[in-house]
């Protein structure tokens, strides 16, 4: 498999996971389950980030660093694209154009 190249846009990124599924036999896992491991991973990225800020948790429990489960979240959202044939590039333009004629407030 090829490496991902430098600065790569969504698409790159799409392309990489769906090769990196294939080498490492993922490929025949559905949507749903990748939904599903997804939400493991957002689980364990608040893990990391509680045992980043020194916040308690299970002295038992492995934790990666939060940089590495967000790059595990990305591998996720890319999967789960590729099996909806998605194109995350333009469906993040599309929402933006939706968001930018949206009021926002934030409440403190």
């Amino acid at each position: 498999m090829e490496n991902l190249k430098p600065n790569p846009s969504l698409v790159d990124f799409q392309n990489y996971v769906r090769e990196l599924e294939i080498e490492r036999g993922f490929s025949h896992q559905d949507v749903i389950s990748k939904c599903l491991l997804l939400g493991e991973e957002v689980g364990e990225l608040f893990k990391s980030i509680r045992k980043s800020t020194k916040m308690s948790i299970d002295p038992q429990s492995n934790t990666s660093t939060p940089a590495q489960e967000l790059a595990d979240i990305i591998i996720m959202i890319c999967s789960i694209a590729n099996r909806l044939d998605i194109d995350l590039e333009s469906a993040f333009r599309k929402k933006e154009e939706i968001n930018k004629n949206r009021k926002w407030t934030i409440d403190i």
